[in-house]
């Protein structure tokens, strides 16, 4: 049975420039990304706020986080089904996979990271700095090391719509670093006002993070020979309309983003490629599925939508 939609009342309603859907050519090396008869296929729709998309290899589906109604939602490719995966989430935010293939989470009410396990059991990885409560984990990536690095900005403090309003424990919203062997947990960046998306480059060799606080752009680091640590930082993008939230690299390195039109493409130098217009007020993430990582999943607001592309998603499962 189909999950049930619900979109609060007081949702806001898409102005007509926003409902445009299609794909718009910025530069014509987008056209070899997507194809000639790329379609945008629509999924589901009745969430409240659609976040955190990711695909999962080995079971074939894609699950992502309807954050302010408490739950998981998770469809199945094969049957073209929505179902609820996990409700009541603890707020989940951000998903990404491991190196093997599980799920690991951003949790907002629970303030930690935690990790879905092949039984379905869940493992809370961390949840505090030096004793501290983190504040809510929002979004996450994986390394090839298997190096947990995550964003940490007050969204699921500020109020109870996607989370529990309280004070934070500590001085400042940083980016961590968390070694699953050692469980040591470091604060990798401590410069940007609100981090929120975040990923490595194919290589491994750069850090892009959107900072949704003041302003709102997105970052490129260095990462340091140690692998471990971050070296110079440097604009990326400062996209319009609306501000990066989540994001993707595929195999050539271009960044694929979301934005308040949609997806926008940009290539590693920063360069606007093109755009998948999706018909809503806004769009929050998106990942790269399907057997050959070609598939571009997209949560936009209230719904899920892909698209059929002609280049791969890069991947850290082994």
């Amino acid at each position: 049975m189909n999950a049930e939609p619900n979109i609060f009342s007081d949702h806001p309603k898409p102005t007509e420039e926003q409902l445009k859907q299609g794909i718009e050519v910025h530069d014509e090396r987008f056209r070899s990304l997507v194809g000639e008869t790329a379609e945008i296929r629509h999924h589901w729709k009745g969430a409240e706020w659609s976040e955190g998309a990711v695909y999962l290899p080995f079971e074939n589906v894609v699950v992502w986080s309807d954050i302010p109604n408490n739950r998981m939602l998770q469809y199945d490719p094969e049957t073209g089904q929505t179902t609820v995966f996990r409700e009541p989430s603890n707020y989940t935010n951000g998903n990404t996979t491991d190196r093997e293939g599980k799920m690991v989470t951003a949790t907002h009410l629970t303030h930690c990271i935690s990790r879905t396990e092949l039984d379905g059991s869940v493992t809370v990885l961390v949840d505090r700095y030096q004793g501290k409560r983190l504040n809510s984990p929002n979004d996450v990536v994986v390394k090839s090391d298997g190096a947990i690095w995550f964003t940490d900005p007050p969204y699921g403090i500020i109020s109870n719509r996607e989370g529990e309003k309280r004070n934070s424990e500590l001085e400042g919203n940083f980016v961590y670093r968390f070694d699953p062997d050692s469980k040591e947990l470091t604060i990798v960046a401590n410069d940007l006002d609100r981090p929120n998306g975040l990923t490595f480059s194919p290589d491994e060799s750069l850090l892009y993070v959107s900072d949704t606080g003041e302003p709102k752009n997105m970052v490129v680091f260095d990462v340091n020979d140690d692998g471990a640590s971050l070296g110079d930082k440097r604009l990326f993008v400062k996209l319009s309309p609306g501000a990066s939230d989540g994001f993707r690299c595929d195999v050539q390195g271009n960044v694929w983003t979301s934005a308040g039109d949609g997806v926008q493409c940009f290539s590693p130098e920063g360069e606007l490629l093109g755009k998948i217009l999706i018909p809503e007020t806004r769009c929050a993430n998106c990942c790269f599925g399907g057997p050959d990582r070609k598939t571009l999943y997209v949560a936009g607001d209230t719904s899920l939508y892909s698209i059929d592309l002609d280049i791969k998603g890069a991947t850290n499962i082994s």
